[in-house]
């Protein structure tokens, strides 16, 4: 382990420099920090070390930065193959609304399940993170307990991390098949807003600095108008980000255009909601796209703004959407950072698939590069922050940094490391992690998580929200047939199966 007071040196056969503004690759390179501090980024470091750390074979990179990060049990299994939405438990049916929907995690779970996914997001090398949870088990909105809990975690495991518990003043439900409609209690919402500004209060800075807030409403469709203006208000007060999902699919656009006239985009326009702290995942249903397919002008507000448009590549995929493009977003000059916001939280991943829609969508090998998409995990995700400390390895920066082992062969060759991960590495190829000069993770192993005894109970406690579904699924069916199964199963043949 690398404590953070000593002036530590680390080499590897490839490190990623920063100069002039622009990534760039250093063969043997060395990175020297102390106190948490980068101090030297080049080749033959003058001065005296108190530990050197050769990573041989690897790449040292800045690490990546995830607007979006999953902070849950993530529950896109069960929605990956069971669809409609609305039959399959991931909307609340009316008779679930009127019995009065409850937490389906006990506070302990609700703390668990935040360390369990930070220690997940170090095993990605990710070093800062935005955190997402689902709030479909929710009673309503995420409470400030659990997020005082979170920011212990994340100290714990020395994850940077920007915290704030989400909140709305609206929830979508069902009223028959098909049909869904928006139930709003703005008093109680306004009240979970006023505890999240209170939250941002106190914990901004805690732990070093290490632990930075935002606020975090949810949805827009969930949201009201007095909602957003203060929020955006308070955000402008405290200095702090504010992400907002919009622009990420038919139900937001269709009731956002119902209750106000215009789209998600105009609407928080005509709020005064959009600044250059504003983070928008996912970004799209925007107009004029695919989607949507009236004239419209989304994309040139949110760029006049200067807001960040939060791109989630894996997510948006599995459920047949995406970006229109990465390349044509870039081009008219939007500010774009990456998030995983799903399982597995692989920003390698996302990244890959990112570059691969991209090229699909315009037709050309041309339209975006590797270093594209790193530059957005990494200096997008630190302009999105306004961090000009995070993001890169040069003088001055914090020490926030990956080791991604380039000795494994089924990498294949090497001849750039960055397209080399691009093409065939994962988040499991992060071998050590270092945040604010602290070693968080060597070889793969994080000394604040037991990961054999973690999985276990994470399983069974996603087993036990699995048996609650039927009670806010529609008609209250069984939990076997809200979720099918690839294959039939057949839990015991004592003779055997016939013949195929």
């Amino acid at each position: 382990m690398t404590a953070a007071g000593k002036r530590t040196l680390m080499t590897a056969d490839w490190v990623v420099g920063h100069e002039a503004g622009r990534h760039t690759l250093l063969p043997s390179g060395q990175v020297v920090y102390e106190g948490g501090t980068i101090l030297f980024v080049g080749h033959d470091f003058p001065g005296e070390i108190d530990e050197r750390v050769d990573c041989g074979e690897a790449l040292i990179a800045p690490g990546f930065i995830d607007l979006d990060a999953l902070s849950d049990l993530d529950t896109t299994i069960l929605s990956f193959d069971n669809h409609p939405a609305w039959r399959k438990g991931r909307v609340w049916p009316k008779t679930y609304m009127d019995a009065g929907p409850y937490e389906m995690y006990s506070p302990e779970e609700l703390v668990f399940q935040k360390r369990y996914a930070f220690a997940r997001l170090i095993r990605n090398g990710i070093t800062t993170a935005l955190p997402i949870a689902s709030l479909y088990y929710r009673q309503w909105g995420e409470t400030v307990e659990e997020f005082e809990g979170a920011a212990d975690a994340a100290a714990d495991l020395g994850l940077r991390v920007y915290l704030g518990p989400a909140y709305r003043t609206g929830n979508p439900f069902i009223v028959e098949e098909g049909k869904i409609e928006l139930f709003f209690d703005e008093p109680r919402g306004l009240a979970g807003f006023d505890g999240a500004v209170a939250f941002c209060e106190r914990f901004e800075g805690r732990h070093g600095g290490l632990v930075r807030t935002m606020l975090a409403p949810d949805r827009i469709e969930t949201c009201t108008a007095e909602l957003l203006r203060r929020t955006a208000a308070a955000g402008r007060d405290l200095g702090v980000p504010v992400r907002l999902h919009c622009c990420q699919g038919g139900f937001e656009r269709e009731t956002v255009r119902r209750l106000h006239g215009m789209s998600s985009i105009e609407w928080l326009q005509s709020l005064d909601f959009l600044t250059e702290k504003t983070l928008l995942p996912h970004g799209t249903f925007v107009s004029p796209s695919r989607f949507v397919q009236e004239p419209g002008r989304d994309l040139d507000i949110i760029a006049q703004a200067g807001s960040v448009v939060v791109h989630c590549p894996l997510v948006a995929s599995r459920f047949g959407d995406g970006l229109e493009s990465f390349k044509s977003y870039r081009k008219r000059g939007l500010r774009i950072g990456l998030g995983t916001d799903t399982s597995p939280p692989d920003m390698l991943l996302n990244m890959q698939t990112g570059l691969m829609i991209c090229r699909f969508i315009e037709g050309e090998a041309e339209a975006c590069r590797a270093e594209d998409y790193f530059d957005a995990a990494t200096l997008g995700g630190a302009d999105a922050l306004g961090r000009a400390d995070l993001g890169r390895l040069a003088p001055g920066c914090r020490a926030d940094m990956a080791v991604w082992d380039l000795s494994n062969p089924d990498l294949g060759q090497v001849i750039d490391p960055i397209q080399t991960l691009m093409i065939s590495g994962s988040g499991r190829d992060a071998r050590t992690v270092v945040i604010d000069g602290r070693t968080v993770m060597s070889d793969r192993e994080i000394p604040a998580m037991d990961f054999t005894a973690g999985a276990i109970r994470a399983q069974r406690q996603f087993n036990g929200l699995m048996a609650k579904y039927p009670e806010r699924t529609l008609g209250n069916p069984p939990a076997d047939e809200i979720f099918s199964s690839a294959y039939r199963v057949v839990p015991s043949a004592p003779q055997g199966l016939g013949k195929g």
